[in-house]
C-alpha cells in the first residue's frame, strides 16, 4: 500500500553542475523538493519506486543501480539509481543497458542529495502517450508491490507560460498549472485522473502520465497532500507536493 509520495519538478537545471550556478531561481524549489524526500524518509517505507517520464509510453522499468547521465548538457555528471549515495563525478558509463531518462536522473541526483539507503529503489518510466486508464491500473499495480510503499514522482507542468518559455505563451497554460497545483495539494485523486492528455500535450507537460499513476497507487491510501512550492522560472511550471 502507498505510505507516502514526494512530487518533484525534474528540470535538468536542478542539478547545480547543469545550472553552473545560474539558476538561483531553482534554489526554493530544491529546498521543497528535500523537504519533500523528507516525508519519504520518515514514512520507513520498504519499497520507494521512483516515477518519471519517458520518450516512449511505457510503462519501462529501471533497476537498482541504473545509469544516468547529464553529459548531454556539457557537465560530466553521471548518477545511479538509489546506489552509492548517486553521484558519479568522472568516466562515462561503460556498460550496456537502458539509461535512465532525464527525469528519472533527476530524481536519482535528488536521492543522491540525501543519501538515501532507506528501503530498495526501482524506477518506473511512463511517457506521454500512456492512457489514463492504464496509468492508474499501472500505480495500482505498483501500490500493491511490498507492504509499504513510497513514490517519488517526477515531472513538470506546461513549458507555456511566457513568450520566452520553450512552447512560448499558451493562455491555457496558467489555468492548467493551477488545477495542477490544487490537485497535488489537495491529494485529489479524481481531479489528477481527469487530466486532459491531449492538452498536456500540446502544453508540454511532462508530469501528466506520472501523476495519473500516483493517482492510481493512492485510491485506497486516504493521503492527505501539501503543496510545497509552485512557480514558472523560465516559463515552465514546477511543482512540488508532498503526500503522508
Amino acid at each position: 500500500m502507498l505510505v507516502a509520495a514526494a512530487v518533484c519538478p525534474c528540470p535538468p537545471l536542478l542539478v547545480p553542475e547543469v545550472a553552473a550556478g545560474a539558476a538561483p531561481e531553482l534554489d526554493a524549489a530544491r529546498a521543497a523538493c528535500a523537504d519533500a524526500l523528507g516525508v519519504l524518509a520518515a514514512a520507513r517505507p520498504d519499497r520507494l519506486l521512483v516515477v518519471g517520464p519517458a520518450d516512449r509510453a511505457g510503462p519501462e522499468v529501471y533497476p537498482v543501480g541504473a545509469r544516468g547521465s547529464f553529459r548531454g548538457f556539457g557537465v560530466e555528471v553521471d548518477v545511479r539509481l538509489g546506489q552509492d549515495g548517486g553521484t558519479e563525478p568522472g568516466p562515462a558509463p561503460t556498460e550496456t543497458g537502458g539509461e535512465l531518462p532525464y527525469g528519472l536522473a533527476v530524481g536519482s541526483w535528488l536521492l543522491s542529495r540525501t543519501g538515501w539507503s532507506d528501503a530498495p529503489v526501482e524506477g518506473i518510466g511512463v511517457g506521454e502517450h500512456l492512457p489514463a486508464e492504464r496509468c492508474a491500473a499501472l500505480g495500482r499495480d505498483l501500490a500493491a508491490r511490498a507492504g509499504r510503499v513510497a513514490m517519488l514522482v517526477l515531472g513538470d507542468a506546461s513549458a507555456c507560460r511566457t513568450l520566452k518559455a520553450p512552447g512560448y505563451l499558451d493562455e491555457r497554460a496558467a489555468p492548467f498549472d493551477a488545477g495542477i497545483g490544487r490537485a497535488l495539494g489537495a491529494a485529489d485523486l479524481a481531479a489528477l485522473a481527469a487530466l486532459d492528455a491531449v492538452l498536456a500535450r500540446e502544453l508540454k507537460v511532462s508530469g501528466r502520465a506520472p501523476w495519473q499513476v500516483l493517482a492510481g497507487a493512492a485510491v485506497d491510501a486516504r493521503l492527505t497532500g501539501a503543496l510545497l512550492y509552485e512557480d514558472a522560472p523560465y516559463g515552465v511550471g514546477y511543482v512540488a507536493a508532498a503526500w503522508s
